[in-house]
């Protein structure tokens, strides 16, 4: 089977929202009946986002097979509901090192080794490595026009001219200026032009802005870019991204597509997805999520894109149990500097502490959780969150005063939490990138938890991303306490949940369930937490 590929740059800005465009997309083609998978294009030099701060580059997402990629593979899995696996992300340092690893060993033959056709020849290698689908999306990050996507771009105009099947959507800002109040088409001409002269003619643009694209507009851009307005998509502003391919689709957008490839026209089937969307604007009540963390704070600005995949898990269950999610975000550290501020946790109707490294906020984080159990709030623990909630227990139930993490007191007298001997050799030997537990591992859930009757199975797979795990030998005092570890490795050495059976919902997972919670198919643990609100 040859692919047919459908590839997504974007212009003006970054930040534009290409990947819930190019998630859109896919999700418009497999209504059709097509299989359908997705490739991000990451140009930066990093081999994989797995050393990266979440301020600096948003969420990490971790893939099933263990691979730590940019945060746009959510989207698509969560719009598209499939596993796509690491190789589907493509950096310029993977590319490069390939390239480098090969001339190393002669591959080349002798040839002087070049950007053209040797670092092009093995982006379009990794391009068309999935075979067994109908369509391939391929969404190239940053802007056109920087530097580190020229090569990308060469890549993209070859197939095109070495006649592979290749549609080319472009999305560009239509801004509204305030003081102006009309939408301004400049910067989407220059981001046009500026495509055009690396050779790539746009099938389709796709307009961001804040108000729907009218036919003055449009005329103005089909004018000065060469695309006929039927072909220029309006994708305007509005309340849940998961409308968006129902917005592409009264535009007929799925249908041009097949057309410009000259397949024939298929009859969608988003009524499923149309009626869910229908019901969530129904919906009155509300609940109130306080999620507890410490990546939100870059210069001046607050950045939620470092949570991305929690909070869209928790709409995923809310909107399960038809209520409104109302997401609170609360900064760790201001219990630190204010004590007494912990009180505005009463005002949640449940809370969340996510994954997270570092020492930073951790004291904020354990009193945010301390007082979650002692009055009787939901709560939710992520990686990190169930680490530093054995912890509060071990200090304030088990008597074990002071107790941490080595990973922030390395002379901790009660190292409830440690590096075990597997990840200490790892970081003797590799150093820090790729060296955690990263990827899906199966977990036996205990008979009688609650987290095995919210899975309703005994054996349960979720995708880790952490080194630090329960220390082994205070398993007893905390088990003798009343903690219940209700879901352990299959070779029972590592703690994977965790419970506290006399509250109304205390959980915790070392997992990342936020990965593997879908749009209409939540995670069993956020639906969990949100039903316990009845």
């Amino acid at each position: 089977m040859q692919p047919k590929y459908v590839i997504i740059t974007g212009g003006v800005i970054s930040g534009l929202g290409k990947g819930i465009c190019t998630a859109s997309i896919g999700k418009i083609l497999q209504s059709y009946g097509f299989s359908v998978t997705a490739i991000k294009i990451d140009p930066y030099l990093n081999l994989d986002a797995g050393t990266m701060r979440p301020t600096e580059h948003g969420e990490v997402w971790v893939t099933k097979d263990g691979g730590e990629i940019d945060q746009d593979l959510g989207h698509y899995e969560r719009f598209l509901n499939i596993d796509i696996p690491s190789s589907h992300n493509i950096t310029t340092g993977q590319v490069y090192k390939k390239v480098i690893d090969n001339e190393r060993r002669g591959d080349y033959l002798g040839k002087t080794v070049q950007l053209i056709p040797h670092v092009t020849n093995e982006i379009k290698r990794r391009i068309r490595e999935p075979k067994d689908t109908d369509f391939v999306l391929v969404e190239v990050g940053g802007t056109v026009g920087d530097y580190e996507n020229i090569l990308f771009m060469e890549a993209i105009r070859q197939m095109k001219y070495e006649k592979e099947k290749v549609v080319s959507v472009h999305v560009a800002y239509v801004p509204v200026p305030e003081h102006l109040g009309e939408a301004k088409t400049k910067p989407t001409q220059h981001s046009i032009k500026e495509l055009m002269g690396m050779g790539i003619n746009p099938d389709f643009i796709v307009c961001r802005s804040e108000k729907p694209l009218d036919d003055e507009r449009r005329n103005k851009i089909t004018k000065f870019c060469n695309v006929k307005p039927d072909n220029i998509i309006s994708d305007h502003n509005i309340d849940n991204i998961y409308e968006v391919p129902l917005l592409f689709e009264q535009q007929k957008f799925g249908e041009k597509i097949l057309k410009n490839l000259n397949l024939k026209p298929r009859k969608t089937d988003l009524k499923e997805w149309k009626n869910y969307i229908e019901n969530i604007k129904k919906i009155e009540k509300e609940a109130k999520i306080g999620i507890v963390g410490k990546y939100f704070d870059i210069g001046t600005s607050t950045l939620t894109d470092s949570y991305i995949s929690v909070i869209e898990a928790v709409k995923h269950a809310c909107w399960n149990n038809n209520l409104k999610p109302n997401i609170k975000w609360i900064d760790s550290k201001i219990f630190e500097k204010n004590p007494e501020k912990i009180s505005i946790l009463s005002d949640m109707d449940a809370v969340i502490v996510p994954g997270g490294f570092g020492k930073s906020g951790i004291e904020g984080k354990i009193s945010a959780i301390k007082y979650a159990r002692e009055n009787d709030i939901p709560y939710l623990g992520l990686c990190l969150g169930m680490q530093l909630a054995v912890i509060e227990y071990a200090r304030n139930v088990c008597g074990l005063k002071n107790a941490n993490s080595t990973e922030f007191d390395k002379e901790t007298k009660y190292p409830v939490i440690a590096l075990l001997y597997e990840q200490t050799e790892k970081l003797r030997e590799i150093g820090y990138g790729a060296t955690m537990r990263l990827g899906a591992y199966p977990a036996i859930l205990k008979e009688g938890t609650l987290i095995r009757k919210l899975y309703g199975k005994e054996k349960v797979s979720e995708r880790h991303r952490h080194r630090y795990e329960v220390n082994p030998k205070y398993i007893e005092i905390l088990e003798k306490n009343g903690l219940v570890f209700s879901g352990k490795s299959p070779d029972r050495i590592l703690m994977e949940f965790m419970e506290l059976p006399d509250h109304k919902c205390f959980l915790g997972t070392q997992a990342h369930p936020e990965f593997t919670s879908r749009f209409m198919h939540p995670n069993p643990l956020f639906d969990g937490l949100i039903k316990s609100l009845y």
